[in-house]
């Protein structure tokens, strides 16, 4: 555990915590402050703090609003049920703890699963109630300070984590925060710390605001499903056992619900170091031998059942992560997708991977979805393994309409000949994951199965040589390459391509090919 949490574990004494309470009263209740001390909230780590706070809560609600103030200390609680119209406002070395549940008193009880959904999603994305801190048909919420959200008693519901204590079953919780079809929610400025399987669970919340928070965490960061009109800024998250920011489509809430309208900017996630590190400032790395496991990406997908509209990702880092990922395979579409000034650093496999699938988890009978007008600008990456980034549709559902310009592409190289021979399974029904085709015949782009494809001013180099073309292109059709800048050696390997150019490519002659033609350039 980081040193300064560790500190923590020694407690706020009854004494402090009285102090900074006594401070409080300048909020009177008029002013529509609250500080949970009234309500009885010890704040010494020891006592179970939630009935209390919740006594707060509900009483600022009745009142028609207000803020719930907790002043430093630490705070061990179970469920605390969130109201409309509250904010809930965390003090400077104020922990809401997350306790370790008995046979006797734990966390509220995760809603039955309704079967007209059942199997659709992963278990977790099914259930709201039983996390750290929940609201579910709310409105205008805040969860604000820079206070400090600590998961220690939660699970991540995978038992796969032996560092960690992994309760399940009647009473145990394993979610930070779960929001379920809510509207005006904010999340704002607090650090969370192993928030279990998911630190942050938004489901069909519209109008959501999450800025400024450090997540240093054991699962899944930030979960956006189904949700409408979202803002993701300034975030840091470390999540090296699952993804760091994932927007999602699931059939949780009983419909296929799309997720639009999203901007992520200005957020660093990352995959690399150990829990709480980050937090604390020790910035310790994982060990070596955890590389194969490494998450900690942006990635909208596996969910899929309504899709991606109107998404904006810019100015993030990645930093010893797994790429940024785009994944349609349960028969949503992901239509007006922007991406610019992305810098990634030691990704674990494709720096870009979008993937139309066909896995159809859901109800039968829905069509195969769609992936089009997709613009990437301005990525630099470096260090990424031999795994090219990827852009793979289906034969009769081809990617459509993708723009990648002004990018460089930066890989560790060093693949054999017999590499670039390859020719990679469909597995057109598998789990999406760049990892999905095994090793791929090419060092800077694999593409299979697109329309519209144009890149602009990108360079591909590799670190050691590589015997694979830069680019294979398997059944794609109106493809246009400009100032490309391409490894000595094959630049293009082409099978059953149409409408081909490239021009104005350092060291190589323009070429135009109608097609179909496989050969290579």
């Amino acid at each position: 555990m980081p040193p300064a949490i560790t500190d923590r574990r020694a407690l706020v004494t009854g004494g402090v915590a009285l102090a900074a309470m006594a401070a409080v009263p300048a909020y009177g209740a008029g002013e529509g402050w609250t500080s949970v001390g009234r309500y009885g909230a010890k704040g010494n780590g020891v006592a179970i703090d939630s009935d209390a706070i919740n006594r707060a809560i509900d009483d600022v609600a009745k009142r028609g609003g207000g803020t719930v103030y907790v002043p430093a200390g630490t705070y061990a609680c179970y469920t605390i049920r969130l109201r409309s119209r509250i904010t809930l406002y965390l003090e400077n070395g104020a922990v809401l703890l997350a306790a370790a549940p008995t046979p006797a008193r734990g966390y509220d009880l995760a809603e039955p699963i309704d079967p007209a959904i059942a199997g659709y999603q992963d278990f977790g994305h099914s259930h709201w109630r039983n996390s750290l801190l929940h609201g579910e048909g709310l409105h205008d919420v805040t969860i604000a300070g820079p206070g400090l959200i600590w998961g220690k008693g939660l699970g991540r519901g995978d038992g796969k984590d032996n560092w960690l204590s992994d309760p399940n079953g009647p009473g145990t919780a394993n979610k930070a925060i779960g929001l379920k079809n809510c509207r005006g929610v904010t999340l704002r400025d607090f650090r969370m710390l192993e928030g279990g399987w998911f630190a942050i669970l938004a489901t069909g919340v519209d109008n959501l605001t999450i800025d400024n928070l450090l997540i240093d965490t054991n699962r899944d960061g930030i979960d956006i499903d189904c949700c409408r009109n979202v803002r993701v800024s300034n975030c840091t998250v470390n999540a090296p056992w699952d993804d760091a920011i994932c927007p999602k489509s699931s059939y949780a809430l009983g419909e296929a619900r799309i997720t639009e309208n999203v901007t992520i900017t200005g957020c660093v996630v990352m995959g690399n170091y150990q829990v709480g590190s980050v937090l604390d400032g020790s910035w310790r790395r994982m060990p070596p031998e955890f590389a194969p496991r490494i998450h900690g990406r942006i990635k909208c997908g596996t969910e899929s059942n309504g899709g991606f509209r109107n998404v904006a990702i810019t100015n993030c880092v990645f930093e010893d992560s797994r790429g940024l990922a785009f994944e349609t395979v349960d028969g949503g579409v992901i239509e007006e997708v922007a991406v610019s000034n992305i810098t990634m650093r030691g990704i674990v496999d494709a720096p870009i991977f979008l993937r139309l699938g066909k896995r159809m988890r859901g109800p039968a009978g829905r069509p195969i979805g769609s992936l089009r007008r997709v613009a990437i600008d301005n990525v630099v990456s470096a260090g990424a393994t031999m795994l090219p980034s990827v852009i793979a549709g289906l034969a009769d559902h081809p990617i459509e309409d993708v723009r990648i310009s002004d990018s460089h592409f930066h890989h560790v190289g060093g693949a054999a000949a017999a590499m670039a021979a390859r020719r990679p399974p469909e597995n057109e029904l598998g789990y999406p994951e760049a990892t999905m085709f095994g090793d791929l015949p090419a060092t800077g782009f694999f593409v299979r199965h697109a329309r519209g494809l144009s890149m602009r001013g990108v360079e591909v180099v590799t670190a050691a040589p590589d015997q694979r073309p830069a680019i294979r292109l398997e059944d794609v059709t109106d493809v246009e390459f400009a100032g490309m800048r391409l490894p000595r050696g094959v630049g293009y390997s082409l099978d059953r391509v149409s409408d081909f150019a490239s021009t104005g490519a350092r060291g190589r002659d323009d070429r135009r090919i109608a097609g179909p033609f496989t050969g290579a350039i």
